[in-house]
């Protein structure tokens, strides 16, 4: 038997209980950062490398490619190659492609559409409705949770009604248009990724030979993300196993978010009860997050109502401790966003990588006010999951390039990293001019993220490089883009960085405004615990009193409880602290003596409507010394000061350190990189006389 004793090395209690459990059905339920994947992936590798398994008899599924990746990264630096660690779609799309000449009577597998927009359109004509691509796109959504939830064509309008949906029109009308699609697939010969999933499941229910070889090479099972399978997976699960009980699942019933779309944390309540003699191992020892951000996220789960409330874990900070978070109140949302976009070049500024910065909301609507914000202030950013990577165009057009490279350059003999950028300069793209922000700089951080891999794979071919192009386009294994993420909550599951906004927090938006059901409104609680439990370090949390300015008011997310004076505090846990956030106060303006909660207008230190004071000929040598620095420094003119401060400094003309360090945007750091220099140029130094601005 081999040793494996240096699996256990580094583990908390809790999870070396979860990787020397035996044999049998365990259940880990693992809170927000508490390392699940760590445990699942020593599990599996403690098992095969003690002999107890073999790697090829093990199956880990997840739902994600990037998830699968990381495991099956993760399980080779353990010693355990070999594992399968698959999304449910791609094991049951093996396993059908394999099987298809017995399945499909000597046929190859039917082919596989990548997208049912086409085709539901077609329905929806047949059906009598007329559609654009966002109707068509809701209508593609209910079917697929029918589809998902073991709901055929005729049974829709019932099975809608009792699950509370509110389909995109009239239930018998999508059950009509479900039922034309049907037949559209079966007339042209294709199939989608939930028939795969059926197919795999008919071929193990309906063929004994076919679930004999099947059973015979996955005998133990591995489940991530159990809150979320929906029946038909579960289903297929259930056909994998036949009347085994070797199953590992893990999940957190805290961040079930995903209702809609048929997924279902019933199976991971029950889990239990179908299993009675199941292990259950709770993880709950946060190593993400700052006890303060733990804290919020305790605070905010703790009041959870309803059937997944009672495997409710209270997590313990393990990490130092860390700012409070943050709640501030703005006017509107386009001065919320501003003041976001704000306080992100000063991270950067400071420090902080672009990447490890991101923007949450609740809807992707939301989106398009930051994109122009981040733009303005000239920081970098990136739209998660808005367009699949390796289908941007720009993206597609850069592999063009690379692949056209590999055969004009045959017998390379220059640094891979070389030659990338010499095919990517081909096609326009030059790594020394980034644009300041906007859609440009997003275009160009995604070219970038490729030279990045390039630099990360020295001593590769171009040729192989190419060739791990190709097998993450087939994964949608996506490259890290260097710019401030901004995502729905939903896609921002599994996902964390140092510093996170949480913006657009008011009751409408968050809970939505159709979330009407108490299970609804639980739902909405639960995908803020998922936003908060995404911060490591930095959390602000906001929201604006109106819409657009002069709106309607609005009050603040009802799940925010330190916003509540009427709810009482929330015990902390024992390890952790309590569940509060720090209200920033508005700094009153200079002028008319006003409260400011505008992020501009706290740096200017007046209101927009008082009359300004900007002394013009000291701001124009601030933006010409900012520009030779910037030069020298090899760094965009913002990371040094932002448009905003340097207005702040012309207008209210500091003479001292001490009045420069008031001003917003301006800490400990840059005060004493550049406060000599500043308080210089506010005493009448011209930028000719100043030591250093010229390199």
């Amino acid at each position: 038997m081999a040793d494996s004793s240096d699996i256990l090395a580094g583990l908390d209690p809790e999870q070396a209980s979860a990787v020397t459990a035996p044999a049998g059905p365990l259940c880990i339920l693992a809170g927000a950062g508490t390392g699940k994947t760590r445990a699942i992936t020593h599990r599996i590798a403690h098992r095969v490398r003690s002999g107890e398994v073999r790697a090829g008899h093990v199956l880990a599924v997840t739902f994600t490619a990037r998830a699968a990746a990381e495991m099956r990264a993760r399980l080779g630096q353990l010693g355990a190659d070999g594992v399968p660690a698959r999304t449910f779609h791609s094991a049951a799309l093996r396993q059908v492609r394999y099987f298809a000449p017995r399945l499909f009577a000597g046929r190859e597998m039917p082919e596989l559409l990548d997208s049912k927009a086409r085709l539901v359109g077609l329905a929806a004509t047949r059906a009598g409705l007329k559609t654009d691509r966002a109707a068509a796109r809701d209508l593609a959504g209910e079917i697929e949770w029918a589809k998902a939830s073991l709901v055929e064509p005729d049974d829709y309008a019932v099975a809608a009604a009792k699950a509370l949906r509110e389909p995109p029109f009239d239930a018998a009308k999508v059950g009509q248009v479900y039922a034309h699609y049907e037949r559209i697939k079966r007339a042209q010969g294709v199939i989608d990724f939930e028939d795969m999933i059926r197919a795999a499941i008919w071929a193990i229910e309906e063929h004994e030979d076919v679930a004999a070889q099947i059973r015979s090479q996955y005998r133990h099972f591995v489940v991530d993300e159990y809150q979320d399978v929906n029946p038909m997976q579960q289903r297929l699960l259930d056909a994998w196993l036949g009347d085994r009980d070797d199953v590992t699942v893990v999940g957190d019933a805290s961040q079930t978010i995903y209702s809609f779309t048929g997924a279902s944390a019933a199976y991971l309540v029950g889990f239990k009860r179908r299993h009675p003699d199941a292990r259950v191992v709770r993880l709950v020892r946060d190593y993400r997050s700052t006890p303060q951000v733990v804290g919020l996220a305790n605070a905010v789960i703790s009041r959870a109502r309803g059937d997944l409330a009672k495997l409710r874990l209270e997590l313990v900070g393990q990490r130092k401790p860390g700012p409070e978070p943050t709640v501030r109140v703005f006017a509107d949302e386009p001065e919320e966003a501003a003041a976001v976009a704000a306080r992100c070049a000063d991270l950067i500024a400071a420090g902080t990588p672009p990447r490890e910065i991101a923007v949450l909301f609740r809807v992707n609507a939301q989106s398009e006010v930051y994109q122009e914000a981040l733009a303005e202030a000239g920081v970098p950013y990136v739209v998660h999951d808005a367009e699949r990577f390796f289908d941007r165009a720009e993206i597609r057009q850069a592999m063009i390039a690379l692949r056209v490279a590999t055969r004009t350059a045959p017998g390379q003999e220059a640094a891979l990293l070389d030659v990338v950028v010499q095919a990517l300069e081909g096609v326009g793209w030059r790594p020394d001019a980034a644009p300041a922000g906007g859609a440009m700089r997003e275009r160009w951080e995604a070219v970038a993220a490729l030279v990045t891999l390039a630099e990360g794979m020295p001593g590769r071919s171009l040729e192989e490089f190419t060739e791990e192009l190709s097998r993450r386009a087939a994964l949608q294994h996506v490259p890290t883009v260097d710019g401030v993420t901004l995502s729905s909550l939903h896609s921002a599951k599994g996902l964390e960085w140092d510093a996170v906004f949480l913006v657009g927090l008011a009751e409408g938006t968050l809970p939505v405004i159709h979330a009407r059901t108490p299970d609804a409104v639980e739902e909405e609680r639960r995908l803020l615990y998922v936003g908060v439990t995404r911060a490591r370090h930095t959390l602000w949390l906001s929201y604006a009193a109106a819409r657009s300015p002069g709106g309607r008011a609005r009050r603040p997310c009802r799940f925010l409880p330190a916003l509540d004076p009427s709810r009482p505090a929330t015990p902390a846990p024992k390890g952790t602290v309590a569940g509060r956030v720090k209200r920033v106060m508005a700094v009153s303006c200079r002028v008319c003596g006003t409260g400011l909660v505008n992020g501009v207008d706290r740096k200017l230190g007046r209101c927009s409507t008082c009359p300004s004071d900007l002394d013009e000929e000291l701001l124009s040598r601030l933006v010409d010394w900012r520009a030779r620095l910037a030069g020298v420094q090899k760094v965009p003119p913002f990371v040094i000061f932002t448009d905003v401060t340097l207005a702040a400094i012309a207008e209210r003309r500091p003479a001292r350190r001490e009045e420069l360090a008031v001003i917003a945007g301006i800490g400990p750091r840059k005060l004493g990189l550049y406060g000599d220099d500043v308080l210089a140029l506010v005493g009448g130094t011209t930028v000719d006389n100043l030591v250093g601005v010229d390199g």
